[in-house]
């Protein structure tokens, strides 16, 4: 099938506008190990067969089958994987930055935390390969397994309770949502999150998750276009290609698999402008709209194993100085916004540029870079190894450092400040040097 264009690719009927803006500021994530792994998250290109004969349609209204598609019942298998080009620390290190996370039983803690903590866990899937169970039985069921080779790892949502188990260490950890998502699916929700924060956060795990988080930064730098048709997990579906119109940018272009029958996005992948293989490839292998069985979402600890309750791994949290509302950090108070959505709540936030090059500008607290070559403030050995993992740079702004993804770079100044985004490292110079001029 060949190509079709939208006649208007951001008109008002044509997508997800409402809140666009702002989330098209929005879609360039900070930390680059951290918040950039979290939001992104996935796998070698899925297999895809065949190439159907199917309707032709545009990319407004593929875009409107999408943002229509309200799939209550599924269930499958997706494969996931992420190739950002960083080290891989393994799931521990990253579980450890998680507050609430690590000192599970099996990494011989002292009790504190739980190795079944979503937060910390389902970090893991900021890298490798990784293969999950799904199962949706509306908005008050679902469950997620990461599953491993001699270990798994399930999320379980049924009512009122979230349960989370890992096998491996024979830890659960439990909370409560207190019905807001069933007061959010019956148009009561008030807009408090109370009991929110029990569920993990962050971490797309699902084609349909990732395809919505893409096409929030759908604006007037951005082409949309129906690409041809594919066949994933025995299904027909068209191709929606998104990719930006500006240079500098390192996306090269987001490709989603939408079921032709159900607009459900079955596959995602997130392709570099540099080329090479996908920075994120997640799809179904195996997928079924029928309902599951009610028993998919029962859980029970095992006997002998250790339960954290969500409230008292909060207490501990607060105890070690995480305090609620994202302000406070181990006593320090972030200037800016005070919403914990976004990048809120950073300090001195500034997001300069817009769509796919907008460069999120920040201060590090107490207003000190990372050192450089010459600085004499770090023996050699260690010099050299900083030096090992960024490129040294200069300009107006003063000197820094680097520190390159596949997808997200970000460069530290010598003075504290930072500048991150989905752009190439000239873009990030360009951006420190303007933001200089202009004061």
């Amino acid at each position: 099938m060949a190509p079709y264009e939208p006649e208007q690719n951001t008109s008002e009927s044509g997508g997800p506008r409402a809140g666009r803006r702002k989330a098209a500021r929005y879609v360039v994530p900070v930390a680059v190990a951290g918040v950039a792994a979290a939001t992104i998250g996935l796998v070698p290109a899925l297999a895809t067969s065949g190439d159907p004969d199917l309707p032709d349609v545009t990319a407004q209204e593929l875009i409107e089958k999408i943002a229509a598609s309200d799939t209550q019942q599924l269930s499958g298998n997706v494969k996931i994987s992420t190739d950002l080009g960083l080290p891989s620390f393994g799931g521990d290190l990253a579980g450890g930055f998680a507050p609430g996370g690590g000192g599970g039983s099996d990494e011989g803690g002292d009790g504190e935390g739980s190795a079944a903590d979503p937060q910390a866990k389902l970090m893991e899937l900021a890298s490798g390969t990784h293969t999950l169970r799904v199962a949706a039985d509306g908005p008050d069921k679902q469950k997620l397994s990461v599953l491993d080779d001699a270990a798994e790892y399930s999320l379980i949502h049924n009512g009122d309770d979230v349960w989370a188990y890992d096998s491996k260490s024979n830890e659960a950890y439990h909370s409560k949502t207190e019905g807001k998502a069933r007061e959010k699916a019956q148009g009561k929700d008030s807009g408090d999150n109370s009991g929110k924060e029990n569920l993990p956060e962050g971490v797309p795990a699902t084609p349909k998750e990732l395809a919505e988080e893409a096409l929030k930064a759908v604006d007037d730098t951005t082409s949309v276009k129906v690409d041809g048709t594919a066949q994933v997990a025995g299904r027909d579906a068209y191709r929606l290609v998104i990719k930006p119109k500006q240079a500098g940018s390192t996306v090269g272009q987001i490709t989603v698999a939408v079921d032709a029958k159900t607009g459900t996005p079955l596959k995602f992948t997130l392709s570099p402008a540099g080329g090479g293989s996908a920075v994120v490839d997640a799809g179904f292998t195996k997928v079924d709209f029928g309902k599951p069985a009610a028993s998919t979402f029962d859980f029970t600890p095992p006997k002998g194993a250790k339960v954290t309750e969500a409230d008292d791994a909060k207490s501990g949290e607060r105890e070690h100085g995480f305090k609620d509302g994202g302000k406070d950090f181990g006593g320090k108070e972030f200037k800016g916004g005070q919403d914990r959505d976004g990048l809120d709540g950073l300090n001195g936030l500034n997001v300069m540029g817009k769509g796919w090059n907008s460069i999120a500008e920040l201060e590090l607290p107490g207003g000190q870079g990372i050192p450089t070559a010459g600085s004499g403030d770090v023996p050699p050995d260690a010099q050299r190894l900083l030096d090992s993992l960024g490129d040294q740079v200069s300009g107006e702004f003063g000197s820094g450092t680097v520190f390159k993804t596949r997808l997200v770079n970000a460069l530290i100044t010598e003075d504290g400040k930072v500048y991150a985004g989905a752009v190439t490292k000239d873009a990030l110079v360009k951006a420190a040097n303007s933001a200089t001029a202009a004061k």
